[in-house]
């Protein structure tokens, strides 16, 4: 007979109790991914959400707060503002990339390898999907770079619209998101002032002229290797600074 005092008791693991505003951020979260809410829909207030939930006016805002990090929520001010559904943007994946970045402390050696990695990708996938419009907005851009190649802040500027837009021609939104979020990492690859002139910058518009030509004319592999020519062509010229800690302050 089996002595009851002896008998193996249950090991049980630590049970954890999700705390009341991340319940209700779940569950606004799965109601505006699912559709349920369309984008530029308004929530319920603040004070009907306290009604409905049973929770405290401060998890409520706790639960908001949440979402409005992650892109799933804007506040808007006024008689026609409140909590507005949207969905995630680029803003949203360039927040969470850059706290990544900045917590392992990534240098430029790694900004450099991804963008060698990602760019020429988008320019071949721009090649085969660009509209017209594109092809226009890209011509257009590089020549705005072109007149301001005295002007090392603001070429650094249209340089960034420049390479998002070859990103956006590609009609993959995630790899452009994705670029879009290192898109500081660009400038920082660009405005180096040991090789930043203006003859230099001349050299990056007419590499842009050449990516321009093979996305218009629909040649994905040209495009694939000049925009590779024209990444691997920077990386060289900071390969003196690839080990530092990329600026992101």
């Amino acid at each position: 007979m089996t002595d009851p005092d002896s008998a193996t008791e249950p090991v049980l693991g630590r049970i954890t109790v999700q705390k009341s505003y991340e319940v209700l951020a779940d569950q606004l979260r799965r109601t505006i991914i699912d559709g349920a809410m369309a984008e530029g829909s308004r929530l319920p207030t603040e004070r009907q959400l306290v009604s409905q939930t049973g929770l405290s006016r401060g998890s409520v805002r706790e639960a908001l707060r949440k979402l409005e990090v992650e892109g799933l929520v804007t506040t808007r001010l006024g008689r026609l503002g409140g909590n507005i559904v949207s969905r995630p943007g680029n803003e949203s994946m360039a927040h969470f990339i850059t706290q990544f970045i900045r917590g392992r402390r990534l240098s430029l050696r790694t900004l450099q390898e991804t963008r060698e990695t990602l760019e020429p990708a988008l320019a071949r996938l721009a090649a085969e999907r660009r509209s017209d419009e594109d092809v226009e907005r890209l011509r257009t851009l590089n020549a705005e770079m072109a007149g301001a190649l005295d002007d090392r802040d603001q070429f650094a500027a249209i340089n960034i619209e420049w390479h998002n837009a070859v990103a956006s021609a590609s009609r993959n939104d995630l790899l452009a998101a994705f670029l879009y979020s290192i898109s500081y990492g660009v400038v920082v690859s660009t405005v180096i002032e040991e090789y930043d002139t203006p003859g230099l910058r001349a050299e990056v518009v007419r590499a842009h002229e050449r990516i321009i030509v093979a996305i218009a004319d629909g040649d994905g592999e040209a495009a694939f290797r000049r925009m590779a020519r024209h990444v691997q062509a920077t990386r060289a010229m900071s390969r003196s600074r690839e080990d530092a800690d990329l600026p992101l302050e």
